[in-house]
């Protein structure tokens, strides 16, 4: 079997765990949905979200507001998706008296939960405890405990202080993660933030850790590397099938693609073989590029075992691989809890991804980690 690469399979246990929450959310959450069918929305609820955004940014909004500023420096990340949590109903906004708001919010800008973003808040607050209670089940105490065991051996030694999860991928900053803040013996509050049982900031920090990592030597972001370019080749791939191939949607592959054919790394073609669609074809460059990305993994991994010991990062790989599989959905042993609620906006799609991403992709259209 092919070894995966040491961040899909963080990415893949990371993608999976996260999705599974969302499910239970929306089960138990009052949302609304473009679904026009759906039997449970209420006109007057927030519009749904991923738990991405209770993990960076509404876990630190408490009672009495917070300044854009002390939110940043709470949720560890400047991409705080303040507009989106206003608009989809979740947040209060209010700029400094005699001030007006602009986007994006000024420092000085308070941020308060509604109450229907409290009530989101005590739902997605309740459920790692839960995840941790069908994880232990689904894969055993044993697999859980050495997978919790082997992150936070790694996590303890990062020389960054990471958000709780993934931040956004903005296109504008060609899809790279931003500059991580350093952590420093003052702050200490790195490993308190993952003693509750939530296995999502382990996964996740670990994962940007690497992210950063591999990103100081590549143009190409991670996420773009990961996903649409390590499925082209120079013959091209029908458009349409990039979700399938990759794990993403179609709009975070859009995202990719254009990326790609902007930097002469893949070009755009009417598809050969009907008289719809197209097909997105690696150049020369491109295939330069999606070689760079093979080595750079190899080289980024090997560094790691320098830094944090191979045993370390050894023992990583192996708890992760347990969870993960082989990368196919079709034989990962974590399928059996992505199976959504008959109720849930997932139950819909038509193509089931082949795979689960093999880097999180979260946009700006509700923070899924797979793009949605």
């Amino acid at each position: 079997m092919t070894l995966l690469p040491l961040p899909t399979l963080l990415s893949q246990a990371l993608v999976a765990h996260t999705i599974e929450l969302d499910n239970e959310a929306e089960h138990l959450l009052a949302h609304r949905t473009s679904r026009g069918d759906d039997p449970e929305a209420r006109h007057d609820a927030p519009w749904l979200v991923s738990s991405v955004l209770w993990s960076n940014v509404l876990q630190f909004v408490d009672g009495a507001g917070v300044t854009v500023a002390e939110l940043r420096e709470r949720a560890r990340t400047n991409r705080l998706l303040l507009g989106g949590l206003r608009r989809w109903g979740y947040v209060t906004l209010t700029p400094p008296t005699g001030a007006t708001l602009k986007n994006p919010p000024q420092d000085g800008v308070v941020v308060r939960t509604t109450k229907a973003g409290r009530q989101a808040r005590d739902v997605w607050r309740a459920l790692p405890a839960a995840m941790e209670e069908r994880w232990r089940s689904r894969f055993g105490d044993g697999a859980v405990d050495h997978l919790e065991r082997s992150l936070r051996a790694v996590f303890e030694n990062l020389p960054i202080d990471p958000p709780a999860h993934l931040p956004v991928v903005l296109p504008t900053q060609n899809g790279k993660s931003e500059p991580a803040l350093p952590r420093t013996a003052t702050t200490g509050a790195a490993t308190a933030r993952t003693s509750a049982p939530d296995m999502s900031p382990l996964l996740s920090g670990v994962l940007v850790a690497f992210t950063v990592d591999f990103e100081r030597e590549s143009r190409i972001s991670l996420p773009i590397s990961a996903n649409t370019l390590r499925v082209l080749h120079l013959s091209g791939v029908r458009m349409r099938d990039l979700p399938r191939l990759t794990g993403v949607s179609r709009e975070a592959n859009a995202m990719c693609a254009g990326w790609l054919e902007r930097h002469g790394c893949a070009v755009a073609e009417p598809d050969p073989a009907t008289t719809r669609g197209k097909v997105l074809r690696l150049t020369d460059k491109g295939q330069r590029a999606q070689q760079k990305y093979r080595r750079l993994l190899d080289t980024t991994e090997v560094s790691w075992r320098a830094t944090y010991g191979a045993d370390a990062v050894g023992d990583l790989r192996a708890a992760l691989q347990r969870v993960v599989g082989d990368g196919t959905l079709a034989s990962s042993p974590l399928a059996q809890g992505l199976e959504p609620h008959p109720d849930n906006w997932r139950a819909g799609i038509r193509q089931r991804p082949d795979t689960l991403p093999h880097h999180p992709m979260v946009l700006h259209r509700g923070g899924y980690p797979d793009g949605s």
